[in-house]
C-alpha cells in the first residue's frame, strides 16, 4: 500500500505491507467552495449573529484588520480583497487600514512571507505591522480576567475604531479548535498574558484537540476578547490543497460556534478501538516548518494510539526546532532534566515552554519516532525520542516491539484531522485517559 502524506511542500510518498492492512484515516471534508471570493463577501455582507460590516464600518475613521502569520495556511489573497472592499465601500481610506499580523510569540513575518500570504496588490495598497508581544510599551493593560490573566492587548489595535479579526477553525491542541478569540487573546496579548494562558497548570487541565466544553483556556481566551473587543469575525476552513470550504462571518462567539460546528464535521472520524502504531505526519508546509510546530502531530494522535503505542512523526522541518527559546528548553532536557518539574519550578518561565509541556505529554505516554530528511542529523540527539531514515524503517521497528498483530493507523494530514477511538476527545495532561479504556 502505497499512501502519501502531507510533508513540506511536496508530501511523501510511504509503501506499508499490505499484509499490515492499515487504515488511513482522511477527514471527511467538504468541497471547496465554487466561488470563494464571492462566498467571502456574501459572508460579510450576511454574518451571522451581527450587522453587514460595511454597515459597522460606516463612519469609522479607522479599521484594523488582524491576520494570522505564515504558520497558517489561510488563502489570503482570496480573503482579503473583499473584505477590504467592503471597509472602502463604508469610506474607509486604505492609508487608514491597518493589517496586524497576529504572530503571539512567533518570529515576524518578512515582506516576502506577505506577499505569499496575501498577494502584492494588497501588500503594495495596505500598511502590514507584525505584532511584537515582547514589546511592553506596545501593548494597554486592561484589567485581569476572572482567573486572574493580566490582559495586556496591543496598542495599535485598541486605538483602531474599527476591530476586524480573522483566522482559521481547525482543531488545536489546547483551544479545542482555533480561530476565535485566540486570534486576539494569543495572537495580539504580551508576552505576559501568554505566559499565563499557556501556563503549565493550564495544559495539565482539560485542554485538547477538540475538546470545547469546560476548557479553561477556550474560557480565558474568551473573556480576554470580549475586553478588548471585537467588531467583527471572519473565519475560515480550508481543504487538504488550503481551498475555503468554509466562511464563517460575523459575532466572535456566535460565528465561531457556527464554525466549529461545520469543522468538525469536516475533520472528525471516529474508530471502534485504538491502534497500537500510528504514522502521522505534522500537516506538511507551512505548519511543519519547525519541530516547534511538528509537534502538533504527535499530540493529535494520542486521541487514537493506546498507551504504550509508537507515534512515528514525518515531517520536514526545513527551517530547524523551532526559536532560540525553544532549543535551550530542549538543551535542559538533553542534560536530563525532567520537564515539569523545570516548568513548575518557583518562577521559572521560558517563552515557548507550553510546547516541551506538550512534547512531555506526548514522551509519557508513547514511544515518539521522527522521520525528517531536512532536519540535521544530531538535533534531536539526547532527547528521549527515537528518529529513522524513512518511515518504512521507523514501522519495521514499531513492528518488532509491538507484533506482527499490531493495529496501525496513518494519518496523512496530522493534526488538521480528528481522529478519536468512539468519539473520545480526550484532554493531555496528567489527568488524560488511555484510549484503550
Amino acid at each position: 500500500m502505497r499512501v502519501r502524506l502531507d510533508y513540506g511542500r511536496t508530501g511523501l510518498d510511504v509503501e506499508l505491507p499490505d499484509a499490515l492492512d492499515p487504515q488511513v484515516i482522511r477527514r471527511p471534508g467538504a468541497a471547496p467552495l465554487l466561488d470563494p471570493i464571492a462566498a467571502v463577501r456574501d459572508a460579510c455582507a450576511r454574518p451571522i449573529g451581527a450587522p453587514p460590516l460595511a454597515e459597522l464600518a460606516r463612519g469609522r475613521k479607522s479599521a484594523v484588520v488582524v491576520i494570522s502569520d505564515r504558520t497558517r495556511p489561510i488563502p489570503y489573497a482570496v480573503v482579503l480583497p473583499p473584505l477590504l472592499d467592503a471597509l472602502a465601500a463604508a469610506g474607509i481610506a486604505p492609508e487608514r487600514i491597518e493589517i496586524l499580523v497576529a504572530t503571539g510569540l512567533h518570529r515576524p513575518c518578512t515582506t516576502d512571507e506577505f506577499v505569499e500570504m496575501a498577494g502584492s496588490d494588497v501588500v503594495t495598497r495596505y500598511r502590514f505591522r507584525n505584532h511584537a508581544a515582547r514589546a511592553a510599551d506596545a501593548h494597554v493593560h486592561l484589567g485581569r480576567t476572572s482567573g486572574g490573566t493580566e490582559i495586556l492587548i496591543d496598542r495599535g489595535y485598541l486605538e483602531a475604531e474599527l476591530k476586524v479579526v480573522t483566522g482559521l477553525i481547525e482543531p488545536h491542541l489546547m483551544a479545542g479548535y482555533s480561530g476565535g478569540a485566540k486570534g486576539v487573546a494569543t495572537g495580539i496579548a504580551a508576552t505576559d498574558t501568554i505566559r499565563r494562558t499557556h501556563g503549565p497548570a493550564m495544559l495539565e487541565s482539560e485542554v485538547g484537540p477538540g475538546i470545547v466544553e469546560g476548557n479553561p483556556f477556550r474560557a480565558d481566551l474568551l473573556e480576554v476578547a470580549r475586553r478588548a473587543g471585537v467588531d467583527f469575525l471572519v473565519n475560515v476552513a480550508v481543504d487538504r490543497q488550503h481551498r475555503l470550504t468554509g466562511v464563517f462571518a460575523g459575532d466572535l462567539e456566535a460565528a465561531h460556534a457556527a464554525g466549529m460546528a461545520a469543522v468538525e464535521r469536516q475533520v472528525r472520524v471516529d474508530l471502534p478501538a485504538p491502534a497500537d502504531i500510528v504514522v502521522t505526519s505534522s500537516g506538511g508546509h507551512p505548519l511543519d516548518l519547525t519541530f516547534y510546530q511538528a509537534i502538533k502531530g504527535p499530540v493529535a494522535a494520542l486521541n487514537l494510539v493506546r498507551r504504550g503505542g509508537t507515534v512515528i512523526l514525518a515531517a520536514s522541518m526545513a527551517e530547524g526546532l523551532g526559536s532560540a527559546d525553544f532549543r535551550r528548553m530542549l538543551d535542559r532536557l538533553r542534560a536530563g532534566g525532567d520537564a515539569m518539574t523545570l516548568l513548575t519550578a518557583p518562577g521559572f518561565f521560558c517563552i515557548d515552554q507550553w510546547m516541551v509541556q506538550h512534547l512531555d505529554q506526548v514522551l509519557r505516554q508513547v514511544s515518539l519516532v521522527v522521520v525528517s530528511g531536512e532536519l540535521e542529523a544530531d538535533a534531536l540527539h539526547g532527547l528521549p525520542l527515537e528518529r529513522a531514515s524513512s518511515v518504512e524503517e521507523a514501522v519495521a521497528a514499531a513492528l518488532r516491539r509491538s507484533g506482527p498483530r499490531a493495529r496501525v493507523a496513518v494519518i496523512p494530514e496530522g493534526p488538521y484531522v480528528l481522529a478519536t477511538v468512539r468519539g473520545r476527545t480526550l484532554p493531555l495532561g496528567r489527568g488524560a485517559h488511555d484510549a484503550a479504556a
